[in-house]
């Protein structure tokens, strides 16, 4: 319930019609939220306005990273269902360079580990590739043979769709998603939601 009632609070509605996701918001209004495979358990944006941060030009990734661990629950619970978490800052090492993915977490819906890492700027190429690689790292080294492929998120401020699009293959587990420290301006979700309300009720309109 009160899961239930953050969300009703934050216009979790609007803001899915802020992420443009038009397929999401038809699904949910009518099916509800399903976790079936990898991208079910994608949400862009993931709004933290439950860290409480002031509102700055920036924050550092380490006073991120900090702030979610403070609100380690409310966290889990924007991520969406099944997330249990595992480590902070996972080392593992190779060639006698070590590496560390900020947060990793487990989705006991789909059986797989789910790494995330933080990024307070643009989304560049290698930042996946980074990504990528902690991905494979641990589907060789940690993944058990009956689990799912593990799934890379970078969590990042700004991020170009075309850009993700051409580094990643079609079938990647690794995805980026924006993070908003605040909400917009219930004018912006308004006028946004009125303008998804249109384009679907168009699409209907001519499939009929």
């Amino acid at each position: 319930m009160r899961e239930l009632q953050r969300q009703i609070a934050s216009s979790l509605y609007e803001r899915l019609a802020l992420s443009r996701d038009k397929e999401e918001i038809r699904r949910l209004a009518t099916e509800g939220q399903i976790v079936e495979k990898a991208a079910d358990l994608i949400k862009n944006p993931l709004v933290l306005e439950f860290l409480g941060l002031d509102e700055q030009p920036h924050y550092s990734e380490d006073e991120l990273e900090s702030a979610i661990i403070g609100k380690l629950e409310s966290f889990l619970l924007e991520l969406r269902k099944g997330f249990l978490f595992e480590a902070r800052q996972k080392r593992f090492t190779f060639d006698n360079d070590h590496f560390f993915v900020d947060l990793v977490f487990y989705n006991r819906l789909l059986r797989c580990y789910v790494l995330i890492d933080l990024k307070r700027g643009k989304l560049t190429h290698q930042d996946l590739g980074q990504m990528q690689m902690y991905v494979n790292w641990f589907d060789r080294h940690v993944k058990l043979a009956d689990e799912l492929p593990t799934l890379g998120i970078v969590l990042c401020h700004r991020k170009n769709d075309a850009l993700v699009e051409l580094t990643l293959p079609a079938d990647a587990n690794i995805f980026a998603s924006k993070y908003e420290l605040y909400l917009p301006s219930k004018t912006e979700l308004k006028a946004r939601l009125e303008q998804i309300t249109q384009e679907l009720e168009g699409e209907t309109h001519a499939a009929l």
